[in-house]
């Protein structure tokens, strides 16, 4: 599972992880780039070599990728829908299906086959607003579970929670939150939430876990 930060790596290892292996799915999580890298700055070419290798190097696992729309360079494959109108779902849509194309490309169909493209909108932090007054808990911030409440209101989801530098879901928290650490505040707020309250109001996030679980399925007929 290639993770775009320290926050998705800690989310991956402190939820994902120990739920998925009861089902009998190891989940492996692992930064984007060079051994030491503390993520960000998510760039395809970086993206292409994580892939190759994890596809290449170990022929029978599958790999995922859990990154944010969110401060995707315009130059990221699938990121050309500007139109602020376009659903989530297309936006999502886009740069995983343009993403998986040109890695296919360049690493081949057989091995792509392993390959589970997910890019989380708008990003990571929007997954805590699914039961705010559990995140506020989760943070030691109970007084802000109204306004944390009241921003989940104006939208559809919280996936829907807008982009940009101002109102993506990480500034609207660090407005709120004075210090906001986001790799452990994120996480024991995750931990509050729970996957159940996300996977019921994240509906992209839900669909990218369902794909995951189904591994189990391909495992038992490959035995």
């Amino acid at each position: 599972m290639i993770c775009e930060g320290q926050t998705e790596e800690m989310f991956v290892k402190e939820l994902l992880a120990p739920t998925f292996l009861a089902k009998g799915i190891s989940l492996v999580p692992a930064l984007i780039g060079r051994p030491g890298h503390k993520g960000g700055n998510f760039k395809f070419d970086r993206l292409q070599a994580d892939v190759k290798n994890r596809l290449l190097g170990e022929r029978t696992a599958y790999c995922t990728t859990f990154f944010d729309y969110y401060g995707l360079p315009q130059s990221f494959p699938g990121k050309d829908v500007h139109d602020s109108q376009v659903d989530i779902v297309t936006k999502a849509t886009s740069v995983q299906d343009a993403m998986t194309a040109k890695l296919t490309r360049l690493i081949g169909d057989n091995a792509m086959r392993r390959f589970i493209p997910f890019v989380q909108m708008y990003e990571f932090e929007a997954l805590l607003f699914s039961d705010p007054i559990a995140f506020a808990r989760g943070i030691s911030n109970e007084h802000l579970s109204q306004n944390l409440a009241d921003i989940a209101e104006q939208f559809d989801s919280p996936e829907h929670i807008n982009n940009s530098p101002q109102t993506a879901p990480s500034k609207r928290i660090e407005s709120l939150v004075r210090g906001y650490e986001k790799p452990l505040m994120g996480t024991l707020g995750a931990l509050e939430v729970g996957l159940d309250s996300m996977r019921q109001k994240c509906e992209l996030f839900d669909n990218w876990l369902k794909q995951l679980e189904r591994l189990t399925v391909v495992r038992s007929n490959n035995t």
